[in-house]
């Protein structure tokens, strides 16, 4: 089935301005995953509001960071043409962004923002990180629209149908690989129902002995292990990938299994299985900051109005007191001398 993957295009001046299927599932994943972050935050007793934020630095550092990784892994590959133009690598259309660099970045972008602001990170990685499955697997439908990250041919029922036009190079012999015969691995469809599959997996394992008991980092170390180990696999179905030499290995594969690697470590050290010297003083419960309290403006200006009127009403009635006062005094002077009096007569 071919959809177009252009919603509309138009021109602004000089410019093409172009509404596509993937650009939209891509930022409506970001928006479904911001949205669920941000309440796992507040779950966590800590300010929703400080992860958006966040994420206005952690998205745009991230959108640079999938970019460059991109361009780096298909070099790596073999492809030359962004040393012979550098500058279509920001040329627009950008076509080409890899999920592991936008990771790194967006990652190091919102730890920063939180280190600096005295938020506690592993709060928000924790938060985080598996949501990010989440966004990912539902990024996933637009390179179902655009006839990518497919595998290679299959005779298994769920196989998919690519276009001509849509094929890689090694599949492009329509003699060999028929269109209306030959179907492949629908790659995507691998990756979005196993992301979807941990990302529950991480929600359930975390709260399954109550919110006040999640150790922090837990759900970070767990996210590693299986979006690290679940992309070594599909990485077995990504013929498009870069290998290292003449072996199955691809550079991609590598980086996720070292991920996956850390996960392990960080995971048995938050339980105490492992003991190393980094988690020596792991807290046991996440650090959420306190936010000073201070007083209304108004309240203050209602006070001092307030103050200013006592000190008129005293000045305006210290006369009529102080002769009051003056004759109240006399008054307990003979009731004195009268009691007196009277003790007198009686012995």
């Amino acid at each position: 089935m071919d959809i177009n993957p252009v919603i509309f295009s138009f021109k602004l001046f000089t410019w093409n301005v172009t509404l596509t299927w993937y650009g939209l599932i891509v930022m409506t994943g970001v928006l479904i995953g911001a949205w669920f972050a941000e309440r796992e935050v507040r779950r966590r007793g800590e300010n929703g509001e400080v992860l958006l934020d966040a994420m206005v630095w952690a998205v745009i550092t991230g959108i640079i960071g999938a970019r460059l990784w991109y361009v780096a892994n298909a070099t790596l590959g073999g492809n030359n043409s962004f040393m012979q133009d550098p500058i279509s690598i920001i040329r627009p259309p950008i076509a080409g962004l890899h999920f592991f660099g936008g990771l790194l970045f967006g990652g190091l972008a919102l730890a920063i923002f939180l280190k600096r602001n005295g938020y506690d990170v592993l709060l928000f990685l924790d938060a985080v990180a598996p949501v990010a499955l989440l966004g990912q697997a539902f990024g996933r439908l637009g390179n179902f629209i655009n006839q990518e990250l497919y595998g290679p041919p299959t005779n298994l029922p769920w196989g998919i149908p690519i276009s001509a036009d849509h094929r890689l190079a090694q599949f492009a012999d329509l003699t060999q690989y028929p269109v209306a015969t030959t179907r492949f691995h629908p790659t995507f469809a691998y990756e979005m129902i196993l992301n979807v599959l941990a990302f529950l997996f991480i929600i359930w394992f975390v709260r399954r002995d109550g919110d006040e008991n999640e150790k922090p980092g837990t759900a970070f170390s767990l996210w590693l292990i299986l979006a690290g180990f679940i992309r070594v696999f599909i990485e077995f179905f990504r013929p498009d990938q870069p290998r290292i030499g003449d072996t199955f290995v691809s550079y991609t594969m590598v980086v996720a299994f070292l991920m996956g690697v850390a996960g392990v470590i960080l995971f048995l050290a938050r339980n105490g299985t492992l003991n190393f010297a980094f988690a020596e003083n792991w807290a046991e419960k996440y650090q959420v900051k306190k936010v000073e309290k201070k007083s209304s403006p108004s309240r203050a200006k209602t006070f001092v109005e307030d103050t200013s009127d006592m000190d008129d009403q005293t000045v305006i009635d210290s006369p009529k007191r102080k002769t009051a006062s003056k004759s109240k005094t006399p008054a307990k002077k003979t009731t004195v001398k009268k009691t007196t009096t009277k003790r007198k007569t009686t012995k």
